[in-house]
């Protein structure tokens, strides 16, 4: 018979799967007919973390760390469109995760419960480049995305006026200079290091 703890962490890990079937509703406003899924940001993010984090001079891994944490409640409460959070009072961010971890093992439930408080109060050079991360990567999908004929000036607008670090704020001046897919036509064009 399984160890209840053991239990309240397999369903812990089924339950963050619904992130890979969770749309990122904001994208369904703007008329994405298939918009990206939470989990699909949040990868994205993590990276986007590591590397604004390697640029400030702050952990890279850490900052990755907290990115991946940064929706994980959206399993829960959703991911709520700006608009609706104005009608909306959901519950803290720290009193989902309390409920998603309740049961499990004490290190595993303090990890999670830990990244999450880190990331909310901003307080860590890692916990600021993670929500930049969050925001440029928001960013870089409204890009592409508006490549794609999409209206998301808006999105654009907010993410760039949200950056806090300047290596942020540099990259998305970059991002908003450069056609997404330059990287794929340079790289084809290149010929490769020996």
């Amino acid at each position: 018979m399984a160890d209840e703890q053991d239990t309240r962490t397999v369903d812990f890990l089924y339950e963050m799967g619904l992130l890979k079937r969770y749309k990122r509703t904001g994208w369904t406003i703007a008329g994405v007919s298939a918009p990206e899924s939470i989990a699909d940001h949040s990868h994205r993010t993590a990276i986007t973390a590591a590397v604004i984090a390697e640029l400030e001079g702050a952990d890279p891994q850490r900052a990755a760390f907290l990115a991946l944490f940064h929706d994980t409640q959206e399993t829960r409460i959703t991911d709520i469109p700006y608009i609706g959070k104005r009608y909306l009072k959901a519950a803290s961010n720290a009193e989902v995760t309390a409920d998603q971890v309740a049961g499990m093992p004490e290190g595993p439930a303090r990890l999670i419960g830990g990244a999450e408080a880190e990331y909310e109060a901003r307080e860590t050079a890692e916990a600021r480049c993670a929500k930049d991360a969050d925001k440029l990567e928001c960013l870089l999908q409204a890009v592409e995305y508006q490549e794609q004929g999409t209206d998301a000036q808006a999105w654009i607008d907010s993410s760039l006026a949200a950056l806090t670090t300047d290596s942020a704020q540099r990259l998305a001046k970059v991002a908003l200079e450069r056609k997404p897919l330059a990287w794929m036509h340079e790289a084809r064009d290149s010929k490769p290091a020996l």
